[in-house]
């Protein structure tokens, strides 16, 4: 089976006849440095500014090529000049590669496509040589080349092009940019140069800055996942080579989960942020920071919350496992908070939350599991009465664990009472066959752990039961001599 591929045209600029319809946008050293002081960053904005209105006004020249460019032409390959002639050629290579094209019509400017994605193709495998450790101006003019071939206005996403605010993300048609051949390339050169030994920390975070990181966040929201699996792994690998942006990074990645949590629900690339935290939270020193348990009870937690869980859930159980792992203190807290976002009427959401409970008591201390036990248990008991099967069946799978049945015969006094009319009317009453075989085992299991205590359960219920009968007696005899009298009236 084929996955169903849609190719949208891309928010492009448009571009005047006269520009021989292709823009050059001028890595021109002479004009300054990039000012980062007034950057505006909008996570939710796709269009309306113009591509490329990230980068200061003398960096942009109208879409017009320079009168002395005329066509783009092939250069020399480096390994056909002198070795003190590379880096001149090298600053050439990436003047060619700041054209920009519209890829929306595949028979437009064929060739000048062409040489630009085998000069990339030449940047890329002269990086990744090391054949030449390349001047600080060329790192300066690189990072701004891939400013201009990656910033971009991402097109609309599609549930705004269909006007409609309640698909399901994950049925929604995946989208292919048109122009990844060069943006994979330009991606790649990026990647190389952030992980080369020849790069230079101390002068690449010049260029490789906070508004650079900022733009960076900005473009996990493209519907392209070829797209986001490059950025996700560029910015961990920026992560673990500037130190000094760590702090900032985790920043500002709460700050788009607080947004798509509190207001949007849309955003198209929280796995992949998820799956370099996850990384991250991995590799925190204990004891543990206050900064980061408020991460974890002020973004992670609620990321339970927003309809799309199920696109990047399994990411974010990792992220919430990895806390409970590092420091089990914490289970006390994910586990209320699993409860407080637990679904109602969602019995996929329901399967998926018991799987990350069932991870998450895997790593938790009888200390804690005694200060939540009773509260989850309540949300167990509803669980296995559940009439979807699935859910039913998923919480009864938790008795199949040896931690958890450890942990539940060491509190079996306060757990069997709360459960025992559930697997009751399981076995009594439910539809499905193979959840009332997994009730009888489980019940099984309470008789063998403590006799006594099971026996006292079950003289309880049926007292509670005969009690339930009696009062149901009581009303059908109220309401017959209402009816009674009512009759005699009339």
């Amino acid at each position: 089976m084929f996955n169903k591929i849609k190719i949208m045209k891309r928010g492009h600029r448009k571009v005047a006849k006269s520009d021989g319809e292709y823009a050059y946008v001028s890595p021109n050293r002479s004009s300054g440095l990039v000012s980062t002081s007034d950057v505006v960053v909008n996570h939710a904005s796709r269009g309306g500014a113009a591509p490329n209105s990230h980068l200061p006004h003398h960096m942009i020249l109208d879409a017009v090529p320079s009168p002395h460019m005329g066509s783009i032409e092939n250069q020399p390959m480096f390994r056909d000049v002198a070795v003190t002639e590379r880096q001149s050629l090298f600053m050439r290579k990436l003047q060619i590669c700041c054209f920009l094209f519209d890829f929306s019509d595949t028979l437009k400017m064929v060739r000048e496509k062409e040489i630009k994605r085998q000069t990339l193709v030449e940047l890329v495998d002269f990086i990744q040589s090391g054949s030449g450790k390349i001047t600080e101006s060329n790192q300066e003019e690189m990072i701004r080349m891939v400013s201009v071939n990656i910033f971009r206005c991402l097109p609309p996403a599609s549930h705004e092009n269909t006007r409609s605010e309640n698909v399901d993300p994950e049925e929604e048609d995946q989208y292919l940019d048109p122009s990844w051949p060069h943006l994979q390339l330009v991606y790649e050169l990026l990647l190389r140069y952030v992980v080369s030994s020849d790069t230079d920390t101390k002068i690449a975070k010049r260029y490789i800055d906070h508004s650079f990181v900022l733009k960076l966040l900005d473009l996990f929201d493209s519907e392209d996942p070829r797209e986001r699996e490059y950025l996700k792994t560029i910015l961990h690998r920026i992560y673990g080579k500037f130190m000094v942006h760590r702090p900032f990074i985790r920043k500002a990645i709460n700050n788009i989960f607080y947004r798509f949590i509190y207001e949007t629900e849309r955003f198209s690339g929280i796995g992949e942020l998820l799956e370099i935290l996850g990384s991250i939270i991995n590799g925190f020193a204990l004891p543990m920071k206050e900064e980061h348990k408020l991460f974890l009870v002020r973004a992670l937690i609620p990321l339970h919350k927003p309809k799309p869980v199920t696109t990047y859930h399994h990411q974010l159980s990792y992220c919430i496992t990895q806390f409970v792992e590092k420091d089990y203190k914490l289970a006390d807290t994910v586990i209320r908070g699993l409860l407080k976002y637990w679904p109602v009427t969602n019995c996929q959401k329901e399967v998926l939350f018991l799987g990350e409970l069932e991870e998450v008591l895997e790593a938790t201390q009888a200390a804690a599991f005694q200060r939540c036990m009773v509260p989850l248990f309540r949300q167990i008991a509803r669980c296995l009465n559940s009439s979807h099967f699935q859910v039913a069946e998923r919480a009864l799978f938790l008795w199949n664990n040896e931690h958890i049945v450890s942990l539940i015969a060491q509190n079996r006094g306060i757990i069997l009472p709360i459960i025992f009319e559930a697997l009751e009317k399981n076995i009594h009453s439910h539809w499905n066959q193979a959840v009332h075989g997994l009730t009888v085992n489980v019940r099984k299991m309470f008789m063998a752990m403590d006799g006594e205590l099971f026996d006292e359960c079950e003289r309880h219920y049926a007292r509670r039961e005969e009690r339930t009968r009696e009062l149901e007696e009581q009303r059908v005899s109220k309401w017959q001599r209402l009816a009674a009298a009512a009759a005699q009236g009339g």
